[in-house]
């Protein structure tokens, strides 16, 4: 049976004693909430934190609210608390779809949102959906907090902007009118790491793409923000054609690699087939709410 390396505990009774213990303890602190991704690196040797802090009474850290025109979701924020909002089903329904197809109930109810986004694996589907819905990240320390964009929060595989003394707190998500979203994904056996997975965000306004967000996951080493297919569709009326361009740029823009998975190019074809359909669905969301 593997176990981990010796390590010290202690639980977290407030954020900024979090933050305080993290700036006292230096690098090798590392904070544990739902276990799910670090736990199992733990055993492998894969990470050897000398110190884990547990924030799982830290309930001020939990919660999915409106606030000042945007979704502002905690870092604590179980799985299973993103699929049941009400808030995130209207504005974001693709948080709903991914949600549905990530592990299995047990890991939902205690997995959460931030352990998700700081663990950077590129196989993880809210990394993507995050990114596609252009949803920020703030990062408090003992200097104060700062807001980085998903394309900056994940700056490596395994590697966030999230630097030592400082813990992601909170995700927020713009609430903009005339948008639809979707993830598709396609796994070996329900709640698996995706062989491929694409998040999908758009906005119409009078016919037109306003703006777009594409992301894909398990196709690179980290999450593939589809940069050359936002800006091909921005300004456009939606089509097949348009749609099917977009996925032949996500085919040739991602990295995939080899393994018991799949090869490369079947990889490919999955990142531009499940762009397109994501694509297909976010649109007709969209359109729904301009009507």
């Amino acid at each position: 049976m593997q176990t981990p390396a010796p390590f010290e505990y202690e639980r977290a009774t407030s954020v900024e004693g979090a933050i305080a213990s993290l700036e006292r303890l230096g690098p090798e602190a590392r904070i544990i909430a739902g276990g799910h991704s670090l736990l199992p690196m733990m055993k492998l040797r894969l990470a050897n934190p000398e110190h884990l802090i547990d924030i799982n009474d830290l309930d001020e850290l939990s919660y999915i609210r409106e606030e000042d025109g945007e979704i502002r979701i905690g870092a604590l924020t179980r799985h299973v608390h993103l699929l049941q909002s009400e808030l995130l089903r209207r504005w974001y329904p693709v948080f709903a779809e991914a949600e549905t197809v990530i592990a299995d109930p047990v890991v939902r109810n205690r997995g959460t949102i931030g352990g998700s986004l700081c663990q950077a694996d590129a196989a993880e589907d809210l990394s993507a959906v995050c990114s596609a819905v252009k949803a920020r990240a703030v990062i408090r320390g003992t200097a104060g907090e700062r807001v980085v964009s998903m394309g900056k929060f994940h700056v490596g595989p395994y590697q966030t902007a999230v630097g030592a003394g400082e813990m992601l707190t909170e995700v927020r998500l713009p609430m903009r009118p005339g948008g639809g979203s979707a993830h598709e994904k396609v796994e070996r056996r329900a709640g698996d790491f995706a062989i491929a997975a694409s998040s999908a965000a758009v906005w119409i306004d009078g016919g037109v793409i306003t703006d777009v967000g594409l992301a894909l996951s398990a196709v690179g080493p980290i999450t593939v923000h589809v940069t050359r297919a936002e800006e091909l569709l921005r300004g456009k009326a939606p089509s097949e054609e348009l749609f099917a361009a977009a996925g032949e740029i996500a085919s040739a823009d991602c990295s995939p690699t080899a393994d018991g998975r799949g090869p490369v190019d079947y990889k490919r074809h999955l990142a531009g087939a499940l762009t397109k359909r994501a694509l297909r669905r976010a649109t007709a969301g969209a359109l729904r709410q301009e009507a």
